[in-house]
């Protein structure tokens, strides 16, 4: 990991207790994964030797990345997590849009990806990028900070989709918002494997019965569901979805 990278990250987590992020080292145990969820198989995480896919040259063609970047309405001094950041495709343009004064935590499982992230971000110069070593039941995040949150091609790989989804209700704001892609199961012309891809209604069928409401569904890209929710507004923590 690059000096000022791995300097960053362990100011961060020296400075976890102050700034509200529970410490690394704390993180809780991790149960045993289940291997559906709601009448869906969970597929297993990318591994970061699969990272290069995630630069490819297609990507733009295949996901319109930059109408996607745009349709997210990013404002100067936000507040963004980039949740399964991987290599930092999209944690780099996020930094730029959100400015000197803006903040962007990218958050992976995997430290391998950090330090692939660490080398772009240097290279670009980035300063405002928070990396976080997650667990699959923690992003690690402050509580009620995040003002966006993106999870891109992700969801469908936690393994633990309800204690996640709990944590990163916890990290928004009250107004805050989340919005996953994911490739949609209903078009089998998207040249994805039927694991790694989930329908619109599967997707709300979870997220709902975890305490969001779905606000806003954008189906002009090429290949992805893009769905946006917010923190459901009620008095009732929500828990037991169901498996």
């Amino acid at each position: 990991m690059h000096a000022w990278f791995r300097t960053l990250a362990v100011l961060i987590t020296l400075g976890a207790t102050a700034c509200g992020v529970r410490a690394q080292d704390e993180p809780g145990e991790v149960p045993p994964a289940p291997e559906a969820y709601m009448g869906r198989t969970i597929a297993r995480t990318m591994h970061y030797s699969g990272a290069p896919w995630l630069m490819r040259q297609s990507r733009q063609r295949e996901e319109d990345t930059r109408l996607f970047l745009d349709t997210l309405e990013v404002k100067l001094g936000m507040t963004v997590c980039d949740m399964g950041c991987g290599n930092g495709f999209y944690t780099l343009p996020l930094a730029e849009m959100v400015g000197d004064d803006g903040v962007v935590y990218a958050v992976d499982i995997q430290q391998e990806m950090l330090d692939f992230l660490a080398a772009r971000a240097e290279d670009a110069g980035e300063k405002n990028i928070r990396p976080v070593l997650g667990t699959a039941i923690d992003p690690m995040l402050p509580e009620h900070t995040i003002d966006l949150m993106i999870v891109v091609d992700v969801y469908h790989e936690m393994s633990h989709p309800e204690q996640m989804l709990a944590a990163i209700r916890r990290s928004l704001k009250p107004d805050g918002r989340l919005v996953l892609l994911e490739f949609r199961a209903e078009d089998e012309n998207v040249p994805i494997k039927p694991l790694h891809k989930m329908s619109k209604d599967q997707v709300v069928k979870e997220l709902s019965a975890n305490g969001f409401e779905l606000t806003d569904s954008f189906e002009g890209l090429p290949w992805q569901h893009m769905l946006t929710f917010g923190v459901t507004q009620d008095e009732e923590e929500p828990g037991n979805a169901g498996k």
